[in-house]
């Protein structure tokens, strides 16, 4: 399989996304352009280590390049403060240098806290993302969106930092539990849901294959995510405008995780997936699409054996008002509103704060009751 490559052309911060099977092996040539000195630091996960980190090496290595790694818990709580510090005085004692190259090798929670231990390291080193689940495949490692946790709300401390290269090696996909590759295909849903018709109808055709292993389709579907992120990017790096629509469904997943207290009870892919359910429900509860609209979107959910509803999610969930309490904590809040990435049909979403509070309740609460 050829490498394919996105571009994302922001000036002196471009850099490309690279795409294909057997990345990380190789992935001493890819990133070799980028040295200055042929050393680097990696920071991954227990889980991903276990499995890639010595592909990783090696790979390095058949370059020159010498490899020093530190390995953290694996899981949403690794986004924390304890951990960013844990990273950035590692980083500081290996003499990690502005000029030097910082890579975060894992998923999205490794990509997110390492790209902001590198924002703020020496006032900014570059760094290189390898991510190696789907989720952050096709989402969290474009776009220099970096971050953590606060027990207030998610990712609400963090920096936009541009990565200088990701490098999206398809084949560790292989390795993904069936859950976690589900979960992350609720962001490749959302690309086709937010903006992309067509890529929502190939989704409906493809999906299954796609899940079921094909690797061509995988790529394509990563490739296609890919490039409608980074148009979306080049047009608003800081999310002043457009970027927003790519939180379509994570207001309410936000807030679904935070109430499930950022554990294993839902992950963050499918908080997307749920999300984007209810937004399209909230859009049609609205009259803004017509009801077959949330009915394409729960149905392709369910084919695709995915979580779809807030009667997937085990344990105990607030009320509708304390989902709602949850929701203002969003970062996209302004001026006091909840901004809502609404639908007025499959691929044609838009930001508004002029969504009923009754209308928002009537939706949870029509969910919550599915629950029994």
């Amino acid at each position: 399989m050829s490498v394919q490559t996105v571009h994302v052309p922001l000036g002196d911060r471009a850099y490309d996304i690279r795409i294909g099977d057997g990345l990380i092996s190789r992935a001493g040539a890819e990133i070799a352009p980028l040295m200055r000195r042929p050393r680097v630091t990696v920071v991954s996960d227990e889980n991903v280590a276990a499995l890639h980190l010595e592909t990783l090496k090696a790979g390095l290595a058949a370059e020159g390049i010498e490899m020093s790694s530190l390995v953290l818990p694996a899981g949403e709580s690794t986004k924390s403060w304890a951990n960013l510090e844990r990273v950035v005085e590692w980083l500081l004692a290996e003499k990690v240098e502005r000029r030097d190259v910082v890579i975060a090798f894992g998923g999205g929670v490794i990509g997110d806290l390492v790209g902001f231990a590198a924002a703020i390291l020496r006032r900014g080193v570059r760094f290189v993302q390898i991510p190696t689940s789907l989720l952050a495949q096709v989402d969290s490692s474009v776009g220099g969106k970096t971050g953590i946790n606060s027990p207030l709300g998610k990712n609400l401390i963090g920096a936009f930092h541009q990565p200088s290269l990701v490098l999206a090696d398809i084949g560790v996909l292989n390795t993904l539990t069936a859950r976690d590759f589900i979960a992350g295909y609720g962001e490749v849903a959302k690309y086709g849901l937010l903006g992309d018709a067509e890529f929502f109808t190939w989704l409906e055709d493809n999906g299954p294959a796609l899940a079921a292993g094909d690797m061509d389709k995988r790529a394509y579907a990563v490739r296609r995510s890919c490039e409608m992120k980074a148009d979306i990017v080049v047009r608003d790096e800081t999310e002043q405008g457009d970027r927003a629509l790519l939180n379509l469904g994570h207001t309410f997943c936000h807030a679904l995780e935070a109430a499930t207290g950022y554990s294993d009870r839902l992950l963050h892919g499918e908080g997307v997936a749920i999300g984007c359910g209810l937004a399209f429900d909230l859009s049609a509860k609205a009259g803004l699409c017509s009801q077959e609209d949330p009915s394409r979107v729960h149905a392709h959910l369910q084919a695709m054996g995915m979580k779809r509803g807030l009667q997937d999610i085990p344990g105990d969930l607030p009320d509708a008002e304390g989902l709602l309490a949850l929701m203002a904590q969003d970062k996209k809040v302004l001026d006091g509103k909840i901004r809502f990435i609404m639908a007025r049909g499959i691929g044609q979403t838009f930001v508004t704060d002029e969504i009923e509070k009754d209308d928002v309740i009537a939706v949870l609460n029509e969910a919550l009751k599915a629950r029994g």
